[in-house]
């Protein structure tokens, strides 16, 4: 055949290359499952990297003692079934499995130490790790309850390499001495590390307990589809109804229309689906440490004056009050430690009652408070620190002027009460919340004072309003006194009628309180409003069970 043949039977060079450049476009994978089917392709730089840090035996290692001798369980103490969450490998070994009951467990074991689970230290133990984390970035969120998320994309550079970031992340986390009384050692129960380029799917990828080091979002349904649907932590009734579908993987799940899985699933399991793939943009509450001032002075030399103590606490006082300015907040407490030469150091604790950033304020407290202190030895350092920041809130002037239609000045109460702490000691001025008892002894509780000027207002309002009562109006017979004694004082009775100074008239009542039955501490009275010879007014009760006397409980204003 003539070699001109050939070119009129295939096309020329040109139409030729277009096939070659559109077998490039089926290398991204199409859109699997619920999704949306304009997926982007080829993404080779993502916007965010995340590793995600999952703790499974935080429960055990927040319970756990370093001479923990008696296998330990824990359960958790919402549970009304009593099963078991966590158990170390002893108890594991005597045959006890997780989700099994309390009572089957000491049925299997009878000697393990079955204990409820500690939200607050596994919480406190959440932070410890978090801390070390933000050593590597400042984006760390904790994910209750029990792992953490860090967005490391920024910090590649920084630490040489993504591999050489999660190497040194792993080893520092492994080595701390958190992790020393898990049982097995360090590797047996420390956290799992995993990297993906959604939050979601680092945190499912490391529940799962998969080796997961992704970097490009299209490969995430290849790899996540062998995981278990239970890893979303989506609730039971939902994980048993995808379950009696036969979907018991991510892939599976995956594969479902669209339109269907939202009408029968809800429109937020779509959602949390979209932010697995990447699909949905899917934002972290970032943790924020908590801010404290904290200042030192180192003296020239031993000072006893307190006079000049304060003049050398000035400038740390004002130091103080920029910090806070700058951040817009005040403090409620403030810590001042004077150390000796052999002594322990003396401290000085001032409980403010309204959030304070002035440092002549707080200068004149510290004086009030140190007149009442005595000092062991002459002063060679100081330490300052603050409580937690609190939101500070500005206040205008007042319209009217003070004492006009019984308006206070602005801050009158919150200065009062600082100054008889600081003169009195703080244990010295409290205020007094109820509590929702019926015995009158346990229906009040010490709480800090409300020194807002708020108070001042509402104790006016109440004031005019009593004051516009008619005083003939009848005593109500559930009234209650201001002034409760320490103790009930036993009263005098002749003839069945209560006596002190005097006879007794019975103003309302009975009002009949049993009540503490389930602590031990069980009462039956019948109280009542009572006036004596002179005119004051009572609150007396009656036993109702045993030699049924009469005793004084509490005095009306």
């Amino acid at each position: 055949m003539h070699p001109r043949a050939y070119r009129l039977v295939f096309p020329e060079p040109k139409p030729r290359r277009t096939p070659s450049v559109l077998r490039v476009r089926p290398a991204a994978p199409p859109p699997s499952g619920p999704g949306p089917s304009d997926q982007a392709a080829l993404n080779l730089e993502p916007r965010e990297l995340w590793i995600a840090v999952h703790v499974p035996q935080l429960p055990l290692l927040a319970l756990r003692s370093a001479h923990q001798a008696v296998p330990l369980v824990v359960l958790d103490p919402e549970d009304h079934q009593q099963r078991i969450i966590d158990a170390d490998e002893k108890a594991q070994a005597a045959g006890v499995r997780i989700g099994m009951t309390l009572s089957a467990a000491l049925a299997a074991a009878p000697h393990i130490d079955p204990r409820p689970r500690d939200a607050a230290r596994e919480l406190a133990l959440l932070q410890h790790l978090a801390g070390l984390a933000a050593t590597f970035t400042p984006q760390v969120s904790i994910e209750l309850p029990d792992s953490l998320l860090l967005e490391v994309k920024s910090s590649i550079t920084l630490f040489g390499g993504l591999r050489a970031l999660c190497r040194r992340l792993r080893d520092a986390c492994r080595a701390d001495p958190l992790f020393a009384r898990i049982p097995g050692g360090p590797q047996a129960g420390a956290p799992r590390f995993t990297l993906a380029p959604t939050a979601l799917a680092a945190l499912v990828a490391a529940r799962a307990g998969a080796r997961c080091f992704i970097t490009d979002v299209n490969l995430l349904p290849a790899r996540l589809k062998p995981l278990p649907l239970t890893a979303l932590r989506w609730p039971e009734e939902q994980n048993a109804r995808l379950t009696a579908m036969g979907v018991r993987t991510l892939g599976e799940l995956m594969r479902l229309p669209r339109s269907g899985f939202a009408k029968r699933f809800g429109v937020a399991a779509l959602a949390d689906l979209d932010r697995l793939l990447g699909r949905r943009a899917d934002p972290r509450r970032r943790l924020v440490p908590r801010e404290r001032y904290r200042g030192r002075r180192d003296f020239d030399h031993e000072i006893t004056d307190h006079d000049r103590i304060l003049q050398a606490l000035s400038p740390l006082l004002a130091e103080l009050e920029q910090f806070l300015r700058v951040r817009q907040r005040g403090i409620t407490a403030l810590l001042c430690r004077f150390h000796h030469h052999r002594a322990e150091p003396s401290r000085c604790v001032l409980r403010l009652a309204a959030p304070e950033a002035g440092a002549a304020r707080l200068l004149a407290l510290l004086r009030e408070r140190l007149a009442s202190l005595t000092l062991p030895e002459p002063v060679r350092r100081c330490d300052l620190r603050s409580g937690a920041l609190v939101e500070c809130t500005l206040a205008s002037k007042p319209l009217w002027s003070p004492g006009e239609r019984g308006h206070a000045p602005a801050g009158e109460m919150p200065a009062l009460i600082e100054h008889l702490r600081a003169r009195l000691g703080t244990e010295a001025v409290y205020g007094l919340a109820r509590v929702s008892e019926h015995r009158p002894e346990h229906a009040w509780r010490v709480t800090e004072p409300k020194g807002t000027d708020l108070f001042i207002d509402d104790m006016w309002r109440r004031r005019e309003r009593s004051s516009s009562i008619n005083k003939s109006v009848p005593i109500s017979p559930f009234r209650r006194p201001l002034w409760l004694l320490h103790a009930p004082q036993e009263l005098q009775s002749q003839r069945g009628r209560p006596r002190h100074r005097g006879a007794l008239k019975l103003l309302a009542g009975p009002e009949r309180i049993e009540s503490g039955w389930w602590d031990g501490a069980d009462i039956q009275r019948d109280y009542y409003v009572a006036s004596d010879a002179g005119g004051a007014r009572l609150w007396i009760y009656r036993e109702c069970t045993g030699a049924k006397g009469w005793f004084l409980h509490g005095l009306f204003g």
